[in-house]
């Protein structure tokens, strides 16, 4: 894992945006056509605005999917994330080829199957991921299911995460938030080529530290990140700011360009 810490979250949004877009061209030059995983909610704002703004992406060529999604949740819903990655990811580039997780599916066992079914199929050349407050990525809450190989898995969102949401203001108050999610499973990510991590906000910083600097395991997800080698964690001072000395001097090292 390659850990990157920047000032603000304007300059760590434009940083990585750079990295996703490249992979994303590359993997077009390569192969014609480009696998994507994106990810949702607040952390993600100005990552996708750059990363859809004049990045020289053929869109057209790009195949997508998502993290995870409310059991329950018509696609209409604002904490939709069917809704948040049309908005801000699908009608602004013209993808083509989006694999949607319907929340509100009459079957939703089918749905996962065939969506689970799909990803599988293929290599995916980049996923973009972010960090809960309980250190989830995706909706893999703790503890995390970290043996798994099924591609989405239903799960049940705990407190925490649901009381985020909250906080975020998706839902004005936790009785609203759906109590069960689709989520891809933690192994499924790590399967992905790159990992683009987009984890901005002091109220991540505590799940930051147990990411980085307390063991790999179920209790601490996103600590399953580690154990890929192709993962680059983006950080603003304030997400960063609970992590010891070294590992911080270490990704304000990494994120500093290079005089030429």
């Amino acid at each position: 894992m390659q850990l990157k810490i920047f000032p603000d979250r304007t300059s760590l949004s434009r940083d990585a945006a750079g990295q996703a877009a490249n992979a994303i061209r590359r993997a077009i030059s390569e192969r014609g056509r480009a696998r994507i995983i994106a990810a949702t909610g607040a952390a993600q704002f100005e990552f996708l605005e750059v990363l859809t703004t004049d990045s020289g992406i053929d869109w057209a060529k790009v195949e997508g999917f998502h993290l995870d999604e409310y059991v329950g949740l018509p696609a209409t819903h604002a904490a939709s994330f069917c809704k948040f990655l049309m908005d801000r990811l699908v009608s602004k580039t013209g993808i083509a080829r989006f694999h949607w997780l319907e929340g509100d599916a009459g079957d939703l066992s089918a749905m996962v199957r065939e969506v689970s079914k799909q990803l599988a199929s293929a290599l995916v050349d980049i996923a973009f991921v972010g960090i809960g407050e309980n250190g989830h990525i995706a909706f893999n809450d703790p503890p995390a299911d970290f043996t798994t190989e099924d591609p989405y898995i239903i799960v049940n969102l705990d407190e925490p995460c649901r009381r985020q949401q909250v906080g975020e203001g998706w839902f004005a108050d936790i009785s609203q938030v759906p109590q069960r999610a689709i989520s891809m499973s933690a192994q499924q990510i790590l399967k992905a080529k790159e990992i683009v991590a987009v984890v901005p906000d002091r109220r991540k910083a505590q799940a930051v530290k147990a990411c980085l600097e307390g063991e790999i395991g179920p209790m601490a997800p996103a600590s399953i990140l580690r154990r890929h080698a192709n993962t680059t964690l983006y950080l603003d001072k304030d997400s960063a700011s609970l992590l010891s000395a070294s590992l911080r001097a270490r990704g304000e090292e990494s994120a500093t360009p290079v005089s030429s």
